[in-house]
């Protein structure tokens, strides 16, 4: 009996409580800067949000069903697409037009300006290995367009921000990446070279092939 009730448990769908919420907002936002690190594993993190959820659900007694990482994923989202309409009115209209009780909080964290935002990603990069070899090799970043007639940039879209820095990093690995690669073919190429060399000399140590 005891078992079924733990399986019925793993089996239901968890609710998402206005406290469970707010452990989430607060949880999410301490979290931020490692989930924007160049290098990361998304998985593992959203875990640990919901390990540290599930932690203050169990001290309170607010919830019989754990929150799962995906669950917390997906929550996240949804309310990500919530702040980023809410960001636009406050833009708009200002912050007061805004009743959400959540964009406050949220929005001291992920509010901030596109220069604010590729400056902290620069500083920590340069701590980095991959920073520091990318500094050698006077690799320059592709920034976005300045609009017109310059000036400081008003408080951006979060969600907008995000998508563009993770553009900026995939597109950084792929060039590493291919970069890697076209070595690994040049080492095979001079390989081949040297052993097709050695079997014409008649080099006694290089086997001939099947």
């Amino acid at each position: 009996m005891g078992q079924n009730l733990e399986t019925d448990k793993t089996k239901a769908e968890f609710v998402w409580t206005l406290q469970a919420t707010w452990h989430l907002v607060h949880i999410r936002l301490e979290m931020d800067q490692l989930f924007d690190q160049p290098v990361c594993k998304k998985k593992k993190l959203w875990e640990l949000v919901s390990e540290k959820i599930n932690a203050k659900l169990s001290e309170s007694a607010d919830s019989e069903v754990s929150a799962k990482a995906y669950e917390c994923d997906l929550k996240w989202r949804n309310m990500l697409a919530t702040y980023r309409k809410n960001a636009e009115r406050a833009r708009r209209l200002g912050e007061g037009s805004v009743h959400w009780e959540f964009f406050k909080a949220m929005h001291e964290v992920l509010g901030k300006s596109r220069e604010e935002v590729e400056a902290q990603r620069r500083a920590r990069l340069c701590g980095t290995k991959l920073g520091k070899a990318i500094a050698s090799k006077r690799f320059t970043p592709i920034l976005p367009t300045p609009s017109a007639g310059g000036g400081a940039r008003p408080p951006q879209d979060v969600l907008q921000l995000y998508m563009e820095l993770q553009e900026r990093k995939m597109n950084m690995w792929a060039q590493q990446k291919a970069l890697e690669e076209r070595k690994i073919e040049a080492i095979n190429n001079l390989a081949q070279a040297i052993s097709s060399l050695a079997q014409k000399n008649g080099d006694p140590f290089v086997k001939e092939g099947p």
